[in-house]
């Protein structure tokens, strides 16, 4: 049976302006990511925590994004916690979430996204620390998820553009999941989302004007 999801958010968005278009995702992340992530944060917690961690790194405005997006096919699938199955069963939401934000994001945004679970299954192939460093739950998720990669799916795996990218999204996937941690608001992150949009983001390139992490937040990388 095929998965619902919810097409609320993309229809908003459609046709939209870019400062509308990030009003649609801010209000649909602010409303629905209230539903807890594990048993510890919020999907916007998580989300928050992951998008300091890469401002934090200076990651690109893109990797910020990505970061910041990461899990929105949770959000648009209703996976969350309070579901018994939402461990036990693969929606492949990294996917449906990178397939749903395609028509508004490049590649560079949406393809850390598509791979952030795969990089799991990768650093647990290529780093027996970082497997043994993962939570309880992301240990059972990847079960689930297909397990270990093997030497031909990593062959593959590094061939992918942006695949360091979404490794890197990885890491501080698993790290922003600290209870109680104060971070920045949702709309912090407003202009480097909208300059990352599809429409804003050919125009800054066909001008040679990538869109720049200007922020100088800076903060304790260990988050």
């Amino acid at each position: 049976m095929q998965n619902y999801v919810d097409p609320s958010l993309a229809a908003e968005m459609r046709n939209a302006t870019s400062e509308r278009k990030v009003n649609a995702l801010f209000n649909y992340m602010e409303k629905r990511g209230q539903s807890f992530y594990d048993e510890v944060v919020t999907q916007l917690e998580h989300a928050l925590q992951c998008a300091a961690l890469a401002q934090q790194n200076n990651a690109s405005p893109t990797l910020i994004t990505s970061a910041l997006l990461h899990d929105l096919g949770h959000i648009i699938l209703d996976e969350h916690n309070a579901d018994k199955a939402f461990l036990d069963i693969d929606l492949n939401h990294e996917e449906i979430g990178a397939a749903y934000l395609a028509p508004f994001f490049p590649e560079s945004v949406t393809t850390p996204i598509r791979l952030h679970v795969p990089a799991k299954r990768y650093l647990c192939a290529t780093d027996a620390a970082y497997h043994d460093g993962l939570s309880d739950a992301s240990k059972k998720s990847l079960i689930v998820q297909g397990g270990v990669m093997s030497e031909a799916e990593r062959e593959a795996f590094e061939q992918i553009p942006h695949f360091q990218d979404a490794l890197t999204l990885r890491r501080w996937d698993d790290l922003a999941k600290v209870r109680g941690l104060e971070t920045a608001a949702l709309e912090t992150y407003r202009d480097i989302v909208r300059q990352c949009l599809k429409n804003e983001f050919s125009y800054r390139s066909s001008i040679g004007n990538t869109p720049r992490n200007n922020s100088t937040q800076s903060g304790n990388t260990n988050l």
